[in-house]
């Protein structure tokens, strides 16, 4: 079995070492030019880019014909094919996975939507990639995938919604009236649709960073053993006081802080920090 994923999925050098993953890249339009996610442009040189040009950017997904190009020709080492991707209430991607894979009747490709993105889309490609090397089947995979997307939360807050607003991410109307308030929400995504929904909001970044420790609290009891991994978009400082103050509450298992993709940084702007958590003991272990 061979797993396919998008770029909307951020997972570090740690997470990928020995697995075999393939990319469809997800595409990113700024400064009159088009970048491939994750292959033509770095997250330090799509942050500076943002800065110098003061663009909003613009992404789109692949097309089925990116898909069908990768499946067929995944197809001729081994027809089986996991191919796990970014929240359909977020992106088509998913939908336009389905349609090439429709292209390529040699492959017996399983198309599962994650519900979520960026480090919890990454912890699904993890596991996918685990149990492909050791030999499972893509139902049992799916299965195993099913467990993770019930375990596993996010939860982020943005310095700035005028990048949010521009994609048409959230309401206009909302985002509008928040940025004018100068309103720090806490944002998760929520599992039936895998939108994201609002869990909260203060009224500076700090106290939205706490914020986010004190949810997570209030859904699993001090001293847990929890997994979690902080993701930031140019906000380290931000990104280290997560961590710290979840440390305070929880025993934690760290995945390594790192920046979340450029396509996805895309429609959050500079100032994103956030926590994908779960608790250990309802996440598969290999």
């Amino acid at each position: 079995m061979q797993i396919v994923t998008d770029h909307g999925a951020d997972i570090c050098a740690e997470q990928r070492d020995e697995l075999n993953i393939h990319y469809v890249p997800l595409t990113i339009t700024i400064g009159g030019r088009m970048y491939r996610g994750g292959v033509d442009i770095s997250v330090e040189e799509f942050y500076e880019l943002l800065a110098r040009t003061g663009e909003m950017p613009s992404t789109s997904q692949p097309s089925p014909g990116d898909f069908a190009e990768l499946y067929r020709n995944l197809a001729r080492t081994d027809p089986d094919i996991l191919s796990v991707h970014i929240s359909s209430g977020l992106s088509g991607t998913v939908n336009t996975a389905r349609m090439g894979a429709s292209m390529v009747p040699e492959a017996s490709v399983t198309v599962y939507d994650t519900k979520t993105l960026s480090g919890a889309q990454g912890w699904h490609v993890e596991a996918a990639a685990r149990a492909a090397r050791a030999g499972w089947s893509a139902d049992r995979a799916v299965a195993m995938l099913q467990q993770i997307t019930a375990a596993t939360d996010t939860l982020f807050t943005l310095s700035t919604l005028k990048y949010l607003i521009y994609g048409g991410r959230i309401s206009h109307l909302k985002g509008l009236v928040a940025s004018i308030l100068n309103i720090k929400p806490i944002i998760g995504v929520e599992k039936a649709g895998g939108t994201y929904v609002t869990r909260g909001q203060t009224r500076t970044l700090d106290r939205a960073i706490d914020a986010i420790a004190s949810a997570v609290a209030s859904i699993y009891p001090a001293n847990t053993a929890m997994r979690m991994q902080v993701l930031h978009g140019l906000c380290p400082e931000g990104a280290a006081r997560l961590r710290a103050g979840l440390d305070r509450i929880f025993q934690c298992r760290w995945l390594p802080v790192g920046p979340i993709a450029p396509v996805l940084g895309a429609h959050t702007g500079p100032g994103l920090v956030g926590v994908v958590f779960a608790p250990e003991s309802q996440f598969p272990q290999f």
